[in-house]
């Protein structure tokens, strides 16, 4: 049986820039209460952006919760009341310089149900048209472009150590090499 908690009570421990910080007394199975803190976020989205040549457009910066510097697919956050397409939009322009003719929805995912409500989105971005870069003014990142097939085997033997990124490279490999065999199959 799947046991839903009521929430008695509700406390702000933290607001900030990117995110939020609550505290939530709730009922748990046995009668009792428990507290359950809660990070609020506006969530996010990361964009795959697969070139006509099957390369894709990846990113290194430095991360400093994991004192490391990362490849990553491009990625941003949702600004509040944004829809998540738009900022696809605009995150893949500002961190690239590549537009996208053909943007599709890949998934919706949450990262980290168990202390996060923060919900990322990740589409796959093709028909790419390169343009100049839009930093943020604190963002240093490097470009690069890597194989699809490569990111895929790196996926898969665990070198690929960001989570949005796994799922991302995982998902858009799947659509591209499915629609290749769908369509080589109807000949």
């Amino acid at each position: 049986m799947t046991f839903e908690e009521k929430t008695i009570s509700s406390e702000r421990i933290y607001e900030g820039a990117i995110l939020n910080l609550r505290r939530d007394k709730v009922e748990v199975i046995n009668g009792r209460t428990s507290y359950r803190e809660i990070v609020e976020h506006n969530g996010g989205v990361a964009m795959i952006a697969v070139k006509d040549d099957g390369k894709v457009i990846m990113i290194k910066q430095f991360r400093k919760p994991i004192e490391k510097v990362i490849m990553e697919i491009p990625a941003g956050k949702i600004e509040k009341g944004e829809d998540p397409y738009q900022t696809a939009v605009r995150e893949l322009k500002e961190e690239t310089g590549y537009t996208a003719g053909k943007i599709e929805f890949l998934t919706k995912f949450y990262p980290s149900v168990g202390y996060s409500m923060e919900a990322l989105y990740i589409y796959l971005c093709t028909d790419l048209v390169q343009g100049a870069t839009e930093f943020d003014e604190n963002e240093a990142l490097d470009i690069f472009e890597r194989d699809l097939d490569e990111l895929f085997k790196m996926t898969v033997n665990g070198e690929v150590e960001d989570g949005k990124t796994a799922i991302g490279i995982m998902q858009a490999w799947a659509r591209l090499k499915l629609k290749s065999k769908e369509l080589s199959s109807n000949r």
